[in-house]
């Protein structure tokens, strides 16, 4: 094995079933994926009484196939849960109440805890979060470009950069690139931080345990007027930004036709790839930021939305069996704790649910070392919207976004659909 587990002393022998989407194929480039098949594997090899079966799946696959093991009420001892499921599935006490042994973990005081929220149910914790924790809102900006336009740096105030599109206006050149194609980028890219910029944190916890907040709060309705005002009402972004993708919006970025763009650490991931090998100049000349502070904003300044979309949960059922059960948690700790975050950060500059200390970050190119530090030390974590809840809902928003965003719809009525959407399927 690659790196090592802690070494435990398990009594069970026999078999124990883990399924998850970590496939071979994507491991190759993806930290998180690589880091959890690593791990595992020695896990495996120390403690060769027990015979791991692991079930792996492509994650299209996965999803609909453990969404109908659940439905059967067959689901393998241990699995990756999405946060959208938690609360459902715990109702339906199909999943492990994790609370206590997340709490005796040895790897607690080490544990974000900002990480855990998808995978709670009032006070409850129903999962290990696990893989490598990615921003999906990143401002990703060309320093000589804006340096042109007399900025040290990316501004912090949208006024600010509204003054700036008018000096790239005259040079030809969009000022912020941004995709939303798909639907889902306006949510996922944008409006969740934006978002938490007028809610704070607290607003959507009580969303997620249905515990007071509603779609139509103020806060929320203001944030989604911002956004409208943003794409509708000033030069800030392409033209075209609501028929094409976030892979497409970042070409644009990569060719100078635009100074900023705005997406996920997926994107910022292929950026990085394809300038350094095609444009060393303009890849050093890569920087970093949060979105802008709306003026009528008042949470906190420097929020990205971060998080780990699924966890490692326990069947009920493995209860049954107290040895098998301690087997089980074992194999939870050891993939979520120490041995996955070193193995993340010294090969991937990347993290996890367990801190590292002294990461040596020395050995990256400046861009990685300082995508590191904007992801995980200098930045506020807020939650990813659509990790929570459900897709029922989220389908409802992303479109009316769209049309919010093409200035067809207004705020409120967007809020009112989402509301009732809410209402009826959460």
């Amino acid at each position: 094995a690659a790196t090592d587990v802690a070494q435990s002393d398990l009594a069970y022998k026999g078999d124990l079933e883990i399924m998850h989407y970590s496939t071979s194929e994507e491991s190759e480039g993806n930290g998180g994926s690589d880091g959890f098949r690593t791990v595992l594997a020695a896990w495996n090899d120390a403690h060769p009484d027990i015979n791991l079966n692991e079930n792996v799946l492509a994650n299209a696959e996965y999803k609909t196939q453990i969404a109908t093991l659940a439905a059967a009420d067959n689901l393998p001892d241990v699995f990756l849960l999405q946060g959208m499921n938690t609360k459902a599935w715990a109702e339906q006490g199909l999943v492990m109440d994790l609370t206590d042994t997340i709490k005796a973990s040895p790897y607690y005081d080490q544990y974000d805890q900002d990480y855990f929220t998808p995978f709670k149910d009032g006070d409850k914790i129903y999962g290990f979060p696990v893989l490598t924790g990615g921003t999906c809102t990143v401002v990703i900006y060309d320093k000589a470009m804006w340096k042109e336009a007399g900025y040290d740096q990316f501004p912090s105030t949208w006024e600010d950069v509204e003054k700036a599109s008018e000096y790239f206006k005259e040079q030809g050149i969009d000022t912020v690139a941004f995709g939303n194609g798909g639907k889902w980028q306006a949510n996922s890219d944008f409006l969740s931080t934006l978002g938490d910029r007028y809610t704070g944190k607290d607003w959507f916890q009580s969303l997620i345990d249905k515990s007071g907040a509603a779609f139509t709060d103020e806060a929320f309705v203001k944030a989604l007027a911002e956004t409208q005002h943003l794409f509708t009402e000033t030069d800030i972004f392409n033209e075209d930004y609501n028929s094409v993708t976030n892979e497409d919006a970042r070409e644009y970025y990569i060719s100078g036709d635009a100074a900023a763009f705005i997406g996920g650490n997926w994107d910022e991931s292929y950026i990085a790839a394809t300038l350094k090998d095609s444009d060393e100049e303009k890849f050093n000349n890569i920087g970093f930021a949060v979105l802008p502070q709306p003026a009528d904003a008042t949470e906190d300044p420097d929020s990205q939305n971060i998080g780990l979309g699924y966890a490692v949960a326990i069947n009920s059922k493995v209860a049954d069996d107290p040895d098998k059960l301690a087997a089980a948690i074992d194999l939870a700790q050891e993939v979520t704790g120490p041995a996955f975050s070193t193995y993340v950060a010294e090969n991937y500059a990347l993290g996890g649910l367990t801190k590292t200390d002294d990461v040596d970050l020395g050995k990256f190119d400046q861009i990685t070392q300082d995508f590191y530090n904007y992801s995980y030390v200098d930045t506020t974590k807020c939650e990813i919207y659509d990790s929570y809840i459900n897709s029922a809902v989220w389908d409802v928003l992303n479109t009316d976004l769209q049309t919010m965003m093409n200035g067809e719809m207004t705020p409120e009525e967007v809020a009112e659909n989402a509301q009732k959407a809410y209402e009826e399927n959460y």
